[in-house]
């Protein structure tokens, strides 16, 4: 699949030449013709990389800049500004409001392949960790941690919240008689099953030894209503175990 590249530039002469350039490169190249339209295009899809110019009427880059870094879910999106104001006074401003690089007007044709695929390949690297971590976390909580914000919603705190535990009826007499093999396949099936039914209801694992597993709602990331959240996540899990349930004893 083609990584996505947002070009974002108020001039259509540059839009349609990065474009082009990009293209030929095999990016998939989505445009933009000013700052507003730029966050819109990046709420409702994401690209992998933003190709932003500085001045434009409205919202200028750097703002752009900073409302994407501030935005968890957008935080790690690399970012690349064009100037064809004075560079160093430029990058200074820029590096202030969270760009990655840089690239200056007219732009040169190679030195903007080499940043794009740099950024790009940092960027590969960074969605593995963030992939990894939710398998573990809930979205916005590991999107804060490889955002490097993990520490604010760490803190030591208070807060009223609903715990569940989770263990398998009849498990201690199964693994008796069971082979070690049987024994793991159901528990990856355990895991699985139940580990994405609690993301899905914004749950964190907050441990699990074997069929036992314990789970957190409105901690360490707050939601509303979280008892709500933890009956919802019960009552799906009695629907999705159902099979599996009815499967292991046929065994």
């Amino acid at each position: 699949m083609p990584q996505k590249i947002l070009v974002v530039d108020d001039t259509p002469q540059n839009v349609k030449l990065l474009g082009d350039l990009l293209r030929s490169r095999g990016y998939e190249v989505t445009t933009a013709a000013s700052g507003e339209q730029a966050l819109e295009s990046i709420a409702q899809q994401p690209p992998d990389l933003v190709l932003l110019d500085i001045m434009m009427p409205g919202i200028s880059g750097y703002e752009v800049c900073r409302k994407i870094r501030e935005n968890p879910a957008t935080a790690l999106l690399p970012v690349v500004l064009a100037t064809s104001l004075d560079p160093n006074q430029e990058r200074v401003k820029g590096i202030e409001a969270g760009a990655d690089d840089f690239l200056s007007k007219p732009v040169n044709q190679a030195e903007m392949f080499a940043r794009v695929k740099s950024l790009l390949r940092i960027k590969g690297l960074q969605d593995e960790r963030l992939a990894r971590l939710k398998s573990f976390f809930s979205p916005q909580l590991a999107e804060a941690i490889a955002a490097g914000k993990g520490e604010d919603v760490l803190k030591t705190h208070r807060r009223e919240i609903t715990v569940q535990f989770y263990d398998l009826r009849g498990f201690t007499a199964f693994t008796d008689s069971a082979e070690p093999e049987e024994v793991m396949e159901l528990l990856r099936a355990y895991h699985g099953a139940l580990g994405k039914l609690v993301l899905e209801h914004q749950g964190t694992l907050e441990r699990f030894a074997g069929d036992a597993v314990m789970v957190f709602f409105n901690d360490p990331v707050p939601i509303e209503r979280p008892a709500e959240h933890a009956v919802r996540a019960a009552l799906a899990m009695m629907d999705c175990f159902g099979p599996i349930a009815a499967h292991w004893k046929k065994r």
